[in-house]
C-alpha cells in the first residue's frame, strides 16, 4: 500500500516540526538522500543512519581492516550523538551489519569496549555489499540527554 491511498488526515496529529535533522562535520556527510541522524523531539529519541568507517576529513574508509573500520564508525556515531545532545551510554538499540560473519568475534570485542552495561539491545545481520566496500556498519537509536 502506498501513501497515496491513505486518507489525507492520517497522521496529521504528528507534527513534522517534531522531526529535526542532525548534522555535524565531525561525522561523514550523508552519501545519499538521507540525514546523518534525526531527533524526534516528541519521543526524545535519536535515530542515527548507519555509519561506516569513513574518516570525515578524507571521505574515505580508513585502512587497517574491520577493527579499524569499527573504531572509526564508533567515533562517527559518538560525534552524531554529541551533535544531538546525547552520548554513547544513551544508546538503547543497535543494528550491526557485517560483510563477513567471520569478523563477528573481532567486532564484538570492540563493540564491548564502545558500549557499557547494560548493553543496548542489538541485532546483527550478515550483509552482502555495504556502502563504499565497508566491512562493517552500525546504526543506533539513542535517548536524548
Amino acid at each position: 500500500m502506498n501513501g497515496a491511498s491513505l486518507p489525507h488526515n492520517v497522521g496529521a496529529e504528528i507534527e513534522m516540526s517534531t522531526k529535526q535533522a542532525i548534522a555535524t562535520p565531525s561525522a561523514p556527510a550523508a552519501i545519499g538522500p538521507y540525514s546523518q541522524a534525526i531527533l524526534d523531539s516528541a519521543s526524545g529519541l535519536i535515530f542515527c543512519s548507519g555509519q561506516i568507517g569513513i574518516d570525515p576529513a578524507t571521505g574515505e574508509i580508513v585502512s587497517g581492516g574491520v577493527v579499524a573500520e569499527f573504531e572509526q564508525l564508533g567515533k562517527n556515531v559518538a560525534a552524531l550523538l554529541t551533535a544531538a545532545g546525547s552520548s554513547l551510554p544513551q544508546v538503547v538499540k543497535t543494528t550491526l551489519f557485517l560483510a563477513d560473519m567471520a569478523d563477528f568475534a573481532a567486532v564484538n570485542a570492540r563493540y564491548a569496549e564502545l558500549f557499557s552495561e547494560p548493553f543496548p539491545a542489538r541485532s546483527t545481520v550478515a550483509a552482502l555489499g555495504l556502502p563504499k566496500g565497508a566491512r562493517v556498519e552500525l546504526e543506533v537509536i539513542a535517548r536524548r540527554g
